[in-house]
């Protein structure tokens, strides 16, 4: 099993979709999935259809009240979920024991040869979730808008990366940056994509090819749980994001 985590401490990047949309894709390759909820506000699990809290979730997981497997739902659109928990808020203060950075590696490890990839979303922040997620992933995707305050939360980023590296997660690798929100007609700033080909060069990895446009179908697809590939196939956006997979899964060469 392949563990992913699509991180960035910045909100509004299109974490969540993209993870989504991830997700779908690779099981409509017929990729066996779990998708895993790691951000107190549930916007992944409420998307994927638990509109109220699951009976067992990734807070009863970080707690040891189950075993993983308990709390896996399947899901109408053909993935297994971890839902998140609104418990999950206040990890910080509550999980302060001594190898707390393991606790989900350690959780996963029970259904390691039952998935092809795990996709992790992971919160807004930068605490012990995103650090567990981390730590338990082979790589990271970092969606990320192309202003000045996105490029300032990569340099921070970037440091926690380090961080893992050295304590908890050696063999972490960053697979690529992913630019999302994308306004064609504005473009991109010539200084802003030389910073952010810097910053892919101190995570040692890459801006990958294609980009993620801006849409209105976004709000459509969360609101309704809804598959963009499914509900939406002509779009643009759809289209980003299956140029994307191809170009993660090594199949295209994106769309720039």
């Amino acid at each position: 099993m392949k563990t992913v985590s699509f991180c960035n401490q910045k909100g509004g990047v299109g974490k969540t979709t993209t993870t989504l949309a991830m997700v779908t894709g690779l099981v409509m390759r017929d990729f066996r999935v779990l998708a895993i909820d790691a951000d107190p506000q549930m916007n992944l699990s409420y998307t994927s259809g638990i509109t109220e809290g699951a009976e067992k979730n990734l807070y009863d997981v970080f707690r040891n009240a189950v075993p993983v497997q308990e709390a896996i739902l399947h899901t109408k659109e053909g993935y297994d979920l971890i839902p998140g928990s609104l418990d999950l808020a206040a990890a910080d203060m509550e999980f302060t024991q001594i190898g707390r950075e393991y606790i989900l590696k350690d959780q996963l490890s029970a259904v390691q040869g039952d998935y092809d990839f795990c996709i992790i979303d992971t919160p807004p922040s930068l605490g012990i979730l995103t650090l567990n997620a981390l730590t338990a992933s082979d790589s990271m995707v970092i969606p990320m808008v192309t202003d000045a305050y996105s490029l300032q939360g990569l340099s921070h980023l970037s440091k926690v990366i380090g961080s893992v590296r050295r304590y908890s997660n050696r063999d972490l690798k960053v697979d690529g940056l992913l630019i999302t929100h994308f306004n064609s007609r504005a473009g991109i700033d010539k200084d802003i994509r030389e910073k952010i080909d810097q910053v892919a060069d101190q995570l040692s990895t890459k801006l990958f090819r294609t980009v993620i446009r801006l849409s209105g179908i976004v709000k459509n697809t969360e609101l309704n749980q809804g598959n963009l590939f499914r509900d939406y196939p002509r779009e643009g956006l759809t289209k980003d994001y299956k140029k994307f997979i191809e170009e993660y899964l090594g199949e295209g060469e994106g769309n720039v």
